[in-house]
């Protein structure tokens, strides 16, 4: 078990590249390309075919005379073989 979290992403973007067997998650800013890639193929039984992954920024935010700051996050667009197999993927989203 790997020590950071997959969760999935649900955005209207993320919907639409669903289409073309690309899934977007959430991840912890320690995980890399390799750790996840494996983490998808043992969990799903699937072939990723690609990972780009995506820092965001984290952003200040201002409430009254209180300056705080919101945590950036780190995406994973995961691109998967076409195949019958990615229906355990879609039960996520």
């Amino acid at each position: 078990m790997p020590n950071f979290s997959l969760l999935p992403l649900i955005t209207e973007k993320s919907s639409d590249a669903m289409n073309q067997e690309k899934y977007t998650f959430v991840v912890k800013g320690e995980a890399n390309k390799i750790e996840i890639k494996k983490y998808i193929e043992k969990t799903f039984d699937v072939t990723v075919e690609g990972i780009n992954i995506n820092n965001l920024p984290s952003k200040k935010r201002v409430r009254g005379r209180i300056i705080g700051e919101k945590k950036g996050i780190k995406k994973a667009i995961v691109t998967l073989q076409k195949s019958a197999k990615n229906q355990d993927i879609k039960k996520l989203f």
